[in-house]
Order: structure tokens, then sequence, then C-alpha cells
């Protein structure tokens, strides 16, 4: 369609008393709490009661790790035909779009910035539904994800009143606010779910176009990214039962969406995924926790997907008995021995402890920074029953206390996880690029994890080398090599911390 026959924008004057919102000079400095308080006073409350239940906090607020909307963004580039158009402060945009870069995504994203003045009076808006209205190319496009991230959640501008379609092409409208959603990994099914939602929508509205494969089989949708292998594998698992694997959610294109839905069951591969599980049981399918990691875990998982599709009992055990010889045999043939703590913000976290303890590793502590779900009690009973600790929402100083406590031979976690870890002479992998990037389910995962962490551990006597060679050099205020040794001084940090926190109030007034 060309720009001539495209149909003229129409205009809706939105938000034209909206409040003025923290940090709306193109930050969001003002804090969570008043960008929250901005939120619901702008009439956003509804939408950030539901991420309150769907992805609940605590201990403590928020775990540390990176933009939420980085997960949603991620989703939304690996879709074929979908475009992504990001509403926030500059910083945030430049930030989101080059870690999506850095991680290979090969598309540009749009973007619609503001100034204060568009912000307040509804023009933003205004120039976010031009910018769709423009991009709506139904020969390029499926859909259209369009993000507020914090500063315009925070003010309310209302992506609802896009509308569903432009020109027709979908319009997805989300918010993916920092202070209303804890990790990118629940930014994913923020989007997905959406996503999964529209799609519900238009197959109860009449026939949609069929998706590019489909099975004569019933099918077990697949909820949570994985390793491209363990859909292969989860198939030939299944096959016995005379089941297939359906799609992987979220999907790479929009048509898979309608096979998705369209399952005998759902396998909640990462639990936290909670709002397309309400999606799924919304059209009447089950969601089967866990996953098929190790002996224990295949063995219970297919009976479980089993019972779900009104298997017989003899096809379950026919499942059974034909996968786990050989994951028995490669857990076997490629044993882990060591002390090991898990950490990592991805939500596979649990099945990476129970395939590493069942392939023969000491396992202490496992934590996560996704919340805990039903989906995930099978296998945190699992892991608990042999002594594991397991701490959701886990934090980045429970982590490293766990490094400290157990000492082990092996840490697993995030970046600073493994820095400390390091700094302590222990070995540690990073967990998203060296565990996670690797199959876990059925006899391909059983020894896939065994050379890169055995590997890890046989180092120890490195870094106990580098610790002797670097022996004196000092830390934190002495670090290096002196003559003369450094001395602290204590009262002059405290004078300057005093002083440096005066200039932030000054100028946090000043912006707000």
């Amino acid at each position: 369609m060309t720009s001539e026959t495209r149909p003229a924008p129409d205009r809706i004057d939105a938000m034209p008393d909206a409040p003025v919102a923290a940090g709306t000079d193109g930050g969001c400095h003002g804090g969570t709490d008043r960008m929250r308080e901005a939120a619901r006073n702008a009439g956003k409350s509804e939408v950030l009661d539901r991420y309150a239940a769907d992805y609940p906090v605590g201990p403590h607020d928020q775990p540390q790790s990176m933009c939420p909307a980085f997960g949603s963004l991620r989703v939304g580039l690996r879709m074929r035909r979908t475009a992504s158009v990001l509403s926030g402060s500059a910083c945030c945009v430049y930030g989101l779009t080059f870690t999506s870069h850095f991680y290979g995504a090969r598309r540009s994203v749009g973007y619609v910035p503001f100034s204060s003045e568009t912000l307040v009076t509804g023009k933003l808006f205004e120039d976010i539904k031009e910018a769709v209205e423009q991009l709506a190319d139904p020969e390029l496009y499926d859909a259209i994800v369009v993000t507020n991230l914090c500063v315009p959640t925070a003010s309310g501008v209302p992506l609802r009143l896009l509308g569903k379609e432009v020109n027709g092409v979908r319009i997805i409208g989300i918010d993916v606010p920092g202070f209303g959603i804890p990790t990118h990994a629940e930014a994913k099914d923020v989007l997905a779910g959406a996503m999964l939602a529209y799609a519900r929508s238009e197959a109860e509205a009449g026939p949609v176009s069929a998706p590019p494969a489909r099975s004569d089989r019933p099918t077990i949708t697949l909820l949570g990214e994985m390793f491209p292998v363990d859909p292969v594998g989860i198939a030939q698992m299944l096959e016995p039962m005379g089941l297939a694997a359906g799609p992987v959610v979220p999907t790479r294109e929009w048509r898979e969406l309608y096979a998705a839905l369209d399952c005998a069951a759902v396998a909640a591969i990462h639990p936290f995924y909670t709002a397309s599980v309400r999606e799924f049981e919304a059209a009447g399918r089950t969601v089967v926790g866990s996953a098929p990691v190790g002996r224990d875990g295949t063995a219970d998982w297919l009976a479980s997907i089993g019972q779900a599709c009104g298997v017989s009992a003899d096809k379950i055990a026919a499942a059974q008995n034909r996968i786990l010889p050989a994951i028995t045999g490669a857990l076997a043939a490629r044993p882990i021995k060591g002390r090991i703590t898990v950490s990592g913000y991805e939500g596979s976290e649990l099945l990476v402890a129970r395939l590493l303890v069942e392939s023969g590793a000491d396992v202490r502590y496992v934590g996560t920074a996704c919340p805990r779900t039903v989906w995930s009690d099978p296998d945190r009973e699992w892991l608990q029953a042999r002594g594991v600790k397991v701490q959701y929402r886990a934090s980045l100083e429970q982590d490293i206390a766990a490094v400290e406590e157990f000492r082990p031979d092996l840490a697993i976690g995030t970046t600073p996880v493994v820095q400390h870890a390091k700094q302590m002479a222990i070995p540690a992998l990073y967990f998203t690029n060296l565990i996670s990037a690797r199959p876990l389910m059925g006899p391909a995962g059983a020894g896939s994890l065994a050379m890169v962490v055995n590997a890890a551990i046989g180092g120890k006597a490195r870094f106990d080398r580098m610790s002797a060679f670097f022996e004196g050099v000092g830390s934190g205020h002495t670090t290096g090599v002196w003559e003369d040794t450094p001395q602290d001084r204590p009262n002059f940090k405290k004078k300057y911390a005093a002083l440096n926190e005066a200039a932030r109030k000054a100028a946090e007034a000043v912006g707000s």
C-alpha cells in the first residue's frame, strides 16, 4: 500500500490535563515510588495492579538486573514481520537498542521522542499514533508492537487508544515500566501474553490463517525460550504417547500463535509466564509444570503430560522406557563432582540445578530472580528434598552470600556473582552465555553441562596460582603496588558523601 492510498490520519484529543510525571525533562530519576504514584494518578492503576498480581516482588522490592523492557523488545525483534516501536527517554532507548543489537538483532527499532511539552499536552500520543499510521504497511508487517517505557507509563500515555489495527496491521500496545515489572524475563511474558490474547480473540471471531506447519497428532505447546535442540528432543520423547511438540512461545511469527493455542496441553518449561498461562487457560488448555530434565524430571514430566492429555498408562510407560535408559547412561558417562551454587535471571535456574544434582554435583544453593509459581513447585520440592536451598526473587547480595557461605568448587551466576567468586579464587561461569545456551532436555541435555562444568572446576589450580602471584597487592583503597601504603580516610568519605547527597537532592528538586 502506497502513502497515496492510505487513509488520512485521524486525531484523538488524549490526556489534555495529564499531570506532570517525575522526570518529564526526559529522565526517570524521580524514584520508583514517585513514578508509580504518578502512573496511578495518570490512570494506569489497572495495569500496575495486574502486574503486581502477575509478577509479585519480595522479599525485597526488585532483583538487580537489566531494564525489564529488554525482554519484551527482544521477543518482538525475533518475530518475523513484526515492527517494534519504543516510547521513552532517549537514554533508555539508546541502551535498549544497543543491548538488543549486541545480542544479535538485525532490525531497526522505531523511536518516538518526547519533550516536557509533548508529554504533558498529549502531543506524544499523537506522535506515536502518526508513527504507527506511517509504519503500518500490511505488505511488510503482521503486527506493530508499541512499548511505553517508564516516563510515558508514569504520564499515562494511553496506548489502548491506538486501536486494534491500522491498515490491516495488528497494533499491540504494552506498558513495560521498570517500576512495575521486576525482570526482563517477565517482560517477555507481557508481550507474549498480549499477543496470545489478541490471537485468541481473532480465533474466537472466525477463521484465521493456517499455521506454517501442523502435526496430525495432538500437540504440546512449549512455554518459554529454550535451546533450539530441546524442542526436537521433546518431540522424540512425546512420539510414543501419540503426541507431538507444538510451537515454542514466544513464537517467531504470528501464525504460530494460533497453533500454540490449538494444543492438547501446555508445558510451562519456564514457570513464570503468568499472563501467557492465563490466555491458555482461558482457551481451555491444561498447563503442566517442570520439564524433562534428568531421569527423575523426565519420568515425572512424561507422566504429567500423558495424564493431562488422557494418554493410557501403557503408552506413558512405553515413552518412559524408551527414553529413561538413554538418560541414565548419559548421566553415568559424564558425572560431575564438586560443590556448586547456581544463580541467574533467565527462569531456568531450578531446571539447571536439577540436572546438576542428577549428574552427581553437590548443589547447595539455587537463586532465581523470577518469582515462585505453582508451575515451579515440582522442581522446588524435588530440590529441597535433597537439601538444596531455593531462593526466589534472589538479590545479588543473597547470591554472593551463598558463594561466601558454601565456598563452592564452582559458582554459576550473573556477571557480578562470577566476578565476586573469581576474586575469591573460586572458578565461576556466567549462567546466560555458558549454561542456559546449552540443551537441557532428554539425553542431549543429560551430558551437556558436564564438559564445561568439569573443565571450570578443574581450573581451580590456576586461580590459586594467580592468587599467590598477586598476594599482597592490596584491595579496596590499597589496590595496587605501593611504596607507601595509602591510608584510609573515613572522615573524608563521610563528609563528601553528605555533600554528594545534598547535591543530588538539589538537582532532583530542580528537575521536578
